[in-house]
């Protein structure tokens, strides 16, 4: 048993203040009335600052100066999580980028190996090469294409857990939308220069979410709303955002987070190798990318993916954006938990969740954390 006090606990949605945090073997046992916890098994004193559930990114191309798209194998996903894994991040989906068909299949079959040998590896996530070359960003153009119902499949038999699917309608029918969603994954918009009515169509279908709002996708006008529009007023869908303060201006963020709320935005890092610990150039499909300042770039200036954790886009959330700091944790916590749909497991402080934990200074700083209930080490295995 381990009883964790001294900080404020914030379970998803709110704080307590003056509680323990009660884990027995992996689990969360309950939450309890400071002066009520039990003396007995590891006392571990927090001494200040906020104890929350571990944080969920569904967006992490690499860190730690690996590459998904690179190195598609469960070693590549099991580094990228170590790198992430000391910046409080304990649930997320290594995402692969469009690329040849042979760099999707060997990725699919990574996420698939990865549930049983990799902590915290929920799935994947497939962004392209399903997407609209008019909103292409740094995606190859050569390997973008329509879905076919043979892709269709190879999503779908066999799942490699939670799933996410980045698409647009310029280059996936309806029906194949649909078959996904009712298949359990979750087909998000994203990479489409589409018309308002035509996201809202894929969001008939079964499409449940939008890939890095505002970011490589049609704007909102007063006369077209475009992706962003239809976004922003359907209720059924949760946003992607990199609060990194270069991919979205902080008021265009203050604006989606007053149209959707805590519960309809999820924070991702849509972290590159750079992040985490990364050297600060890399190659992406034989073409150098670049940090320049706080962003990365190709040769042409074109945005890049991100060199921020997800604990930085906390940070960015409840500083810069000056958001309630339980919007903030909520926002990369519970609500991409409920995206995913494991919020029966993580995402939260409750009894019977997985003692997946975060402990952060009052700087919002990362001081300790904990997978299953084991702390996390320097070299990001838990002990």
């Amino acid at each position: 048993m381990k009883v964790f006090f001294g900080a404020r606990l914030f379970d998803g949605e709110r704080f307590f203040d003056d509680h323990a945090l009660v884990v027995e073997d992996d689990s969360i046992r309950r939450l309890v009335d400071v002066e009520e916890r039990p003396r007995g098994g590891e006392q571990v004193d927090c001494g200040g600052g906020i104890l929350a559930p571990g944080l969920i990114d569904w967006q992490i191309n690499g860190g730690g100066g690996v590459l998904f798209n690179a190195e598609p194998t469960v070693e590549g996903i099991a580094r990228i999580a170590r790198a992430h894994r000391r910046e409080g991040v304990t649930g997320f989906l290594p995402t692969v980028v469009t690329d040849a068909p042979e760099v999707l299949a060997a990725a699919l079959a990574a996420a698939r190996e990865a549930q049983a040998r990799v902590p915290g590896a929920l799935g994947i996530h497939v962004e392209g090469p399903f997407i609209d070359p008019r909103r292409k960003g740094v995606h190859p153009p050569q390997w973008i294409r329509p879905m076919r119902d043979e892709d269709a499949a190879a999503l779908t038999e066999p799942r490699a857990g939670a799933m996410v699917v980045t698409l647009a309608p310029a280059s996936v029918a309806l029906a194949l939308v649909r078959r996904l969603a009712e298949c359990g994954i979750i087909v998000s918009l994203g990479h489409s220069d589409a018309t308002a009515e035509e996201a809202e169509a894929i969001f008939d279908a079964g499409a449940r979410a939008a890939t890095h709002l505002f970011n490589a996708m049609s704007p909102l006008n007063s006369r077209a709303p475009g992706v962003v529009g239809a976004v922003l007023s359907d209720p059924r869908v949760v946003c992607g955002l990199i609060a990194d303060g270069e991919h979205v201006h902080p008021a265009a963020c203050r604006a989606a987070i007053a149209a959707k709320g805590a519960a309809g935005i999820a924070l991702i890092s849509d972290a590159m190798p750079p992040a985490a610990g990364g050297p600060d150039t890399f190659t992406l499909q034989g073409r150098t990318m670049k940090r320049v300042g706080q962003k990365l770039v190709d040769e042409n200036g074109t945005l890049a993916g991100a060199a921020i954790t997800l604990v930085d886009a906390v940070r960015y959330a409840a500083t810069t954006l000056g958001l309630p700091l339980a919007s903030a944790l909520t926002m990369a916590t519970l609500t991409p938990a409920r995206l995913l749909g494991v919020d029966s497991r993580i995402g939260r402080l409750a009894p019977g969740f997985e003692a997946n934990l975060v402990h952060f200074t009052d700087a919002l700083d990362v001081a300790g954390v904990w997978m299953n209930g084991r702390a996390v080490g320097e070299d990001g295995e838990p002990g």
